[in-house]
């Protein structure tokens, strides 16, 4: 009898038993049935003139998606062998070369593009005799600035005299305001200084606006050209230049400086023009170095069409590795008739990104 209630008490626990051990079954086979991460979908095909960008699916899965990408937009002026700009140009006469690799155009406008541009002015007693003539100078080439044209004002002696008179604006009274403000000023002079904040202010106030809006951006910068007192110095100046897309247009009163050099040294007005030069030259913008004040107007009127008369042309680097190493640019344009020369002038190169990715762009999937 105690061995059949034995049996029985067997038999129960068996069958209560049995719901668990499926449960455990069910359980293990969905476990053991991950052998690894989620598969990610495939990449979409990239559009041929981005160059191994990452591509990541926007959270929404709304059929967008978002592309790291390192576009170089570059403002572009040609001139024939007399330096007269030449204006109707097409994309196919154009051919881009970065590290002398040739590159894909992306975009390319010869329409007018809005500017924004900063009058960086030396308020230094060098200028006592010119400035009243360069603030009139200033307000002609104010003057010509069209409805999205955005300007600001810096005046400049010493690197603690640096002021942003005017900020970024489309206001041509506040600007003529802010010329009429400008005076000299005791001190020596920051050149390297001045131009260092102009062009990063430059850089951020470009920053905040949309980046599909695009703009051109320079500096224009009117000065002695004999740098005394700057914190900074021309290498990190440069340096900080490579990073811009910013043109630079110098007016250098270079005549009151001494021509008088050493036995191995540039006299201080060579190396005067040779620093305004460099500066034009490696940015794509260019020089001017009046003999009289009389020739400010005609400047001022130059520079005015000089913004305004050039190409806008952007392209993707094949090189897309992002290691803050130099890479050269060379823009070639193609003869035009009868042989005519055609000069590209533009910056000569730019500073690779390094590390984070310089821009976002949104692209349809296919």
């Amino acid at each position: 009898m105690k061995r059949k209630n034995i049996y029985i008490l067997a038999l129960v626990v068996c069958f209560a038993l049995v719901p668990a051990f499926y449960t455990f079954l069910s359980v293990n086979a969905q476990t053991t049935g991950k052998t690894g991460p989620t598969p990610t979908p495939p990449a979409s095909r990239i559009p041929p003139t981005m160059v191994s960008p990452t591509v990541v699916p926007t959270p929404e899965d709304d059929g967008v998606l978002n592309i790291d990408t390192e576009v170089v937009q570059m403002s572009v002026r040609v001139i024939d062998r007399a330096n007269r700009p030449i204006n109707n140009l097409r994309q196919e006469d154009f051919k881009i070369y970065e590290d002398n690799v040739l590159q894909p155009i992306d975009s390319f406008s010869k329409a007018e593009v809005p500017t924004n541009y900063t009058m960086v002015v030396d308020n230094s007693g060098s200028l006592r005799l010119q400035l009243d003539k360069v603030i009139d100078a200033g307000k002609v080439i104010i003057s010509t600035n069209k409805k999205d044209d955005e300007t600001s004002i810096v005046r400049f002696v010493s690197r603690d005299k640096i002021e942003i008179l005017q900020q970024f604006t489309a206001d041509k009274t506040e600007l003529f305001d802010a010329l009429d403000e400008m005076h000299i000023d005791g001190g020596q002079t920051a050149i390297i200084d001045a131009l260092y904040l102009a062009a990063e202010m430059t850089d951020e106030y470009e920053q905040s606006r949309n980046p599909g809006d695009k703009k051109r951006r320079a500096l224009i910068l009117v000065s002695d050209g004999e740098d005394r007192d700057s914190y900074y110095n021309e290498e990190q100046l440069f340096e900080l230049l490579r990073e811009s897309d910013v043109q630079i247009f110098t007016i250098g009163f270079v005549n009151e400086l001494s021509a008088e050099g050493g036995f191995i040294s540039k006299s201080p007005q060579k190396k005067a023009r040779a620093f305004l030069e460099r500066l034009a030259e490696e940015t794509g913008g260019k020089a001017y170095f009046p003999s009289a004040v009389s020739e400010l107007n005609s400047i001022a009127n130059d520079i005015a069409s000089e913004l305004r008369t050039q190409y806008l042309v952007s392209y993707y680097p094949t090189n897309d590795k992002k290691d803050g190493t130099f890479r050269a640019i060379k823009v070639v344009v193609a003869d035009g008739p009868n042989k005519q020369k055609r000069i590209a002038i533009t910056r000569t190169g730019r500073k690779a990104a390094s590390g984070e990715t310089n821009s976002t762009q949104q692209v349809k999937k296919p």
